[in-house]
C-alpha cells in the first residue's frame, strides 16, 4: 500500500471512528454534552464558500491557540474538517485543543468522565504527529475539563488527564459564563453568579497551578474584573482569558454597544495589570456577541472582519502586550461569522503596525510560552 492510500484509508477511519462511537453514546450524555455548550449554532457552509481572497502573508507560522473538536446532533466538525480549514492557505504550524465537552466518558465517576476528551484529543495529536496528515501538529497542546468546585479533591482528576493526555497536556479550562439576562437567553446549568470567588472553585484552580497547568477561563465581560481578583489570589498561575473576555451582545446588551466597549475596555485595562494573564484575541465572531457576521446577506471580507474588531485587538494588545496575547480562531463556533482564511488574514491586517517580534509573538510565539510548547517556532 503506497503512502496516498494509507493516508486516505486512515483519515477514513479517523473520520469513521467519532461518529460511530458518538452513535453509541447515550441519550442522556448526548443532552450533557449538549447542557455544557449551549448556543453555538453550526455555521452555513454555502454562505461562507461566497467569498474568497487571497491569503495574505502566507509564509507567517501561526499557532492556533483555541480550536474544538466534536460530534454533536445535526454537527460534526472532526479531524478531517479541521485540516480542511488549517490548510486553505494558512501557515498553520500547530494547534492547541480546548475542551469542548466532547467525547465524555459514558460510564464510570462523573468527575472522571472529561478525561475520555482528552484521550480523543491525544488520539488525534498522535496521528497528526505521524506527520501522514500534513505539516499542522493538532491538538500540540490539550486543555481539558475538570470540575473546579471539587476544589483540593479535584487532584485526582488532573492526575488522569495528565495521564490521558501525556506530554501534551497543558491545562484546564472551567467556563463560569453566567450574566443575570444572559441566563434567559443562553441558559447553561452548569454556571451560577460568583464561581470565581467561590472558596472552593479557587481551591481547584490552586492545584491546577501548583501542578504547572494553566487555567483558560471563558465568561462575560461584566465578569472581568473576577478573573483580576483571581488573579491577584493566585500570582503563581497562568491563567488565559478566553475570547477577549466575552464581549456579551444578547438581549438589551446589544443595543448599548458603546456602554458595552467602555465597561470592558476599562475592565481590561485592570486585569491587565496582572502579569499571569494572558489574553486570547478571537471569539468576537460567535452568536452571544453583537458583533457576529452571520445575519449579512454575504460572508464579509478580511477588510470588514478587521475594522469591526480593532477597537477590541487594540485594547487589548495596548494593555497586555503581545507578549501576553495571542489570536485565536475558536473554530468552529466562530465560523458562523467567516472562513478561517478570511479570519487569519484579518489577524494580519490588525497585526499590520505590529513588528517583526510583537507580530511573531501574537501569532506563535505568545501562544508557545504559555501553553510550553517547545520546538515548534
Amino acid at each position: 500500500m503506497n503512502r496516498r492510500k494509507f493516508s486516505l484509508l486512515l483519515g477514513a477511519a479517523a473520520a469513521a471512528w467519532p461518529r460511530r462511537a458518538y452513535a453509541q453514546q447515550g441519550a442522556q450524555q448526548a443532552a450533557q454534552q449538549q447542557q455544557a455548550a449551549p448556543g453555538n449554532p453550526a455555521p452555513r457552509l454555502d454562505w461562507l464558500a461566497r467569498h474568497k481572497e487571497p491569503i495574505l502573508e502566507p509564509g507567517l507560522p501561526i499557532i492556533d491557540p483555541h480550536h474544538h473538536l466534536w460530534q454533536r446532533p445535526g454537527w460534526r466538525y472532526l479531524l478531517e474538517d479541521l485540516l480542511a480549514d488549517t490548510g486553505s492557505g494558512h501557515n498553520i504550524v500547530a494547534t492547541v485543543y480546548m475542551e469542548a465537552s466532547s467525547m465524555y466518558r459514558d460510564r464510570g465517576p462523573e468527575e472522571m468522565r472529561p478525561v475520555g476528551e482528552v484521550e480523543f484529543a491525544n488520539g488525534v495529536a498522535a496521528m497528526c504527529g505521524s506527520g501522514v496528515f500534513g505539516k499542522t501538529r493538532v491538538a500540540s497542546g490539550i486543555v481539558g475539563h475538570a470540575d473546579l468546585m471539587l476544589g483540593s479533591r479535584v487532584e485526582p482528576v488532573l492526575t488522569a488527564l495528565m495521564r490521558a493526555g501525556g506530554d501534551r497536556f497543558r491545562g484546564i479550562r472551567h467556563g463560569v459564563s453566567w450574566e443575570a439576562e444572559a441566563t434567559t437567553l443562553r441558559p447553561n446549568p452548569l454556571t451560577h453568579a460568583g464561581m470565581l470567588a467561590d472558596k472552593k472553585f479557587r481551591e481547584g484552580v490552586a492545584v491546577v497551578g501548583r501542578l504547572n497547568l494553566s487555567y483558560d477561563v471563558s465568561l462575560y465581560h461584566t465578569q472581568i474584573g473576577e478573573v483580576a481578583d483571581l488573579a491577584s489570589a493566585l500570582p503563581n498561575t497562568r491563567i488565559v482569558l478566553n475570547h477577549v473576555g466575552g464581549v456579551l451582545g444578547l438581549g438589551s446588551y446589544r443595543s448599548k454597544q458603546d456602554e458595552v466597549f467602555s465597561r470592558w475596555s476599562s475592565s481590561i485595562k485592570v486585569l491587565a495589570a496582572r502579569p499571569n494573564v494572558y489574553v486570547k484575541l478571537g471569539g468576537l465572531g460567535q452568536s452571544y456577541t453583537a458583533l457576529r457576521f452571520d445575519g449579512d446577506a454575504e460572508p464579509p471580507s478580511s477588510e470588514k472582519v478587521a475594522a469591526r474588531f480593532r477597537p477590541y485587538i487594540e485594547t487589548c494588545i495596548g494593555g497586555f502586550g503581545a507578549a501576553r496575547c495571542m489570536f485565536e480562531s475558536n473554530f468552529p463556533v466562530d465560523k458562523i461569522s467567516y472562513s478561517y482564511h478570511v479570519f487569519w488574514n484579518a489577524c494580519k491586517l490588525m497585526a499590520k503596525g505590529a513588528s517583526s517580534s510583537e507580530k511573531a509573538d501574537l501569532f506563535a510565539g505568545t501562544a508557545a510560552r504559555c501553553y510550553l510548547l517547545q520546538g515548534i517556532v
